[in-house]
This record gives structure tokens, C-alpha cells and sequence, in this order.
């Protein structure tokens, strides 16, 4: 008696990513865009704009810019 193999038992088998793995990496991810973004916007408020750097941590200061950006 031959025995017949499935076309599945050739195929090599691959692992699956777990949960966590994924998570992290997601997590990592946004945590590396966030620094990315405030040290672009800090970068570009204190050495093109040419303003202190305690101002680019004002809250009020990027209300302001929000507001110069998006006003009807």
C-alpha cells in the first residue's frame, strides 16, 4: 500500500505571529511616531521659527498654531 501524500504536508509550515508580539510592535510603533512627531514640531518651532524652546511645551502655544491653521 502507497501512501499519498496531501499537498499540504509539502508546504512548509509558518509560523503564526502571536498576539502579544503584534501588540508590541503596534505599541512601539505608535510610540516611536509620537516622538518622531513632537521632535519635528519642536524642531520646527524653535529652529525655524526661531522662538525659546519653553514655548513649544506651552499647551497654548500649539492651540494658537491650531487655530492660525485651521480658522474659518
Amino acid at each position: 500500500m502507497e501512501k499519498v501524500m496531501d499537498e499540504q504536508d509539502k508546504t512548509p509550515k509558518r509560523r503564526k505571529k502571536t498576539f502579544g508580539r503584534r501588540l508590541l510592535r503596534f505599541v512601539l510603533f505608535l510610540l516611536f511616531f509620537a516622538v518622531c512627531l513632537a521632535g519635528g514640531l519642536v524642531f520646527g518651532y524653535v529652529y525655524v521659527g526661531k522662538q525659546e524652546l519653553e514655548e513649544a511645551f506651552k499647551p497654548e502655544t500649539w492651540k494658537h498654531v491650531f487655530d492660525l491653521v485651521f480658522a474659518p
